[in-house]
Order: structure tokens, then sequence, then C-alpha cells
């Protein structure tokens, strides 16, 4: 007779919204987060026999993230989610193992006409997020992630592609000097489970950036590579970097059926479909 069993079960709650405002006098600090909550645990009856006796409801969830948010001491998203994890973990003993994953919009306090941050107005330039992804079971400590994504750059200059595959179905010219545009997602190990997390993303993000912008890059994979070569020898905090870097293609527009002459400067945007380059880079020793 052939048997059946569950092999892997985990639930939880996604995309629980919070925003915080943190008041002193001189300031307001302002944060705006999304956290999805997965719990893994002695849940197998509630799959099997429907008994939810050992099941938090995943509302519950999400009041515990209000709840937390309100008297939390954290900094950082990291710290936070830390701090949800240890409360999940303390109230609910048959939990084994719980993961928090968050964004954070990029709200930026609004610069005056003097050049001064506004103490209690904010500004969305982008879409970039801030990302952390923080789990802990029982029996070990926190393993940490942090991160960022769409971190939408170009170049228009320093940008090659040249002397790859040509075959029976290659179209695309080489090129000497063409747009290089990505958005960025960026993803580390941290060495350690307490560490400046703010700061220290805001350190890879500038190497990520001037590294991006120095670079001769002779394809994306060459400048990824350069851009992760370049945190992990500035950055002894954390043990790897893994990079997404999608090519965002800007294609040069033939004028000369209308007579005219296009000298590298009028393009055509296309977002899909775009090559998608990935790498993870350690350190080695």
């Amino acid at each position: 007779m052939q048997m059946i069993s569950l092999s892997e079960i985990r639930y939880g709650k996604s995309r629980v919204r919070v925003a915080r405002v943190k008041r002193t006098p001189e300031r307001h600090e302002f944060r705006e987060w999304t956290l999805n909550v997965m719990l893994q645990g002695d849940f197998d009856a509630s799959f099997t026999q429907g008994d939810n006796s050992k099941v938090l409801p995943t509302d519950t969830m999400k009041n515990t993230v209000y709840s937390l948010a309100q008297n939390s001491s954290a900094e950082c998203m990291e710290e936070f989610a830390k701090e949800l994890i240890d409360f999940l973990l303390r109230r609910n003993t048959h939990v084994s193992k719980a993961e928090v994953s968050v964004s954070e919009k990029h709200w930026e306090s609004l610069l005056t006409g003097n050049g001064k941050p506004h103490p209690t107005t904010f500004v969305q330039s982008s879409g970039e997020r801030q990302i952390a992804k923080v789990a802990r079971t029982r029996e070990s400590d926190f393993s940490i992630v942090s991160g960022l994504e769409n971190l939408i750059i170009m170049k228009t200059a320093g940008s090659a592609f040249e002397g790859y595959i040509h075959d029976s179905l290659t179209t695309l010219p080489e090129t000497a000097d063409r747009l290089l545009s990505t958005a960025v997602r960026a993803t580390w190990t941290c060495a350690k489970v307490e560490l400046p997390f703010h700061e220290l993303r805001a350190k890879i993000r500038a190497i990520l950036l001037a590294t991006f912008a120095d670079h001769d890059s002779k394809s994306v994979q060459h400048t990824l590579y350069a851009m992760g070569e370049a945190v992990l020898k500035n950055v002894s905090e954390i043990d790897d970097i893994h990079l997404t870097m999608p090519n965002r293609h800007y294609n040069l527009v033939d004028l000369s059926k209308f007579g005219q002459h296009n000298p590298n400067e009028i393009f055509v945007p296309v977002d899909e479909p775009h090559g998608n380059i990935q790498a993870r880079i350690r350190r080695q020793g």
C-alpha cells in the first residue's frame, strides 16, 4: 500500500503593511515596511485532520506586527524582524522556526530652500526598496540577509558590448558605445547578527553606485562582477553578495530613412524582453 505523508509545511501572513512615525522635538523619522511572516513547526494535524488547536491565526500575526511596532526600539527593519521572531517563538512553543521578510519604501526628508532636511516632510523620489530576510530556529542563532532592490541606474558612456557569438539567428549589432541601464537587486549575507544594518546598507549602496559609474563596461556581466568585487573588498561585515541586473535596453533609432543622422542621441526604451544577469560573489579563504 502506498504511504502518503507531509513532506514540508509552513504558513504565515503576507504583505502586512505598517508605517511608523517616531517623533522627537527636533524632527520626525518615518518608516514604511511590508512584512511576510512564515512559521514552521508542529502543524501536521491542521493539514491532515483539520485540527486547528495549534494554529496561530494569520490575522493574529498581522496584529502582532502592529502591536510590536508601537513599542519597538528597533532602528531598522532587521532589528524589528528579530524582535518579531523572538516574540513569536516565545509565545508559541510548538513553532520550531520563524522567518520574516521585510521590504522598506525609500522615503527621504524633503530638502528645503536652504538645503536642510525638513523635520516633518518626506518625499519618495523612486521605487527603490530596502529588503531583508531574517530567520531563526529554536536551536540556532539568527540568519540575516540584507539588501536592496529596484535601484534603477543608467550610464550614457563607458559601456560596450562586442565580441560575442554570432550565429544564423544573431541580429544584434556590436557596439563600443551604448546606454547601459539596469534595476539592481542586491542581497548580502551578514557575518554577524549584531550590526549597524542601516549604515551598512548605505555604505554598500554607495560602493555599488560609484563602481557602476566609473567602470569601463564590456558587458553587464563585466560590470556586475566589478560591483560585487568592490563591495567585498571594502565591507568586511558580509560574507557574500548576490546581484541581479536586468539589461533594460535602449535601442538606437535608425533615422537614415528620414535622411537624418543619429549620433547616438535618440533611443527607444525597451523594457521587455530584457536580459537577466545574475551572480553570487564570495570572499575566498
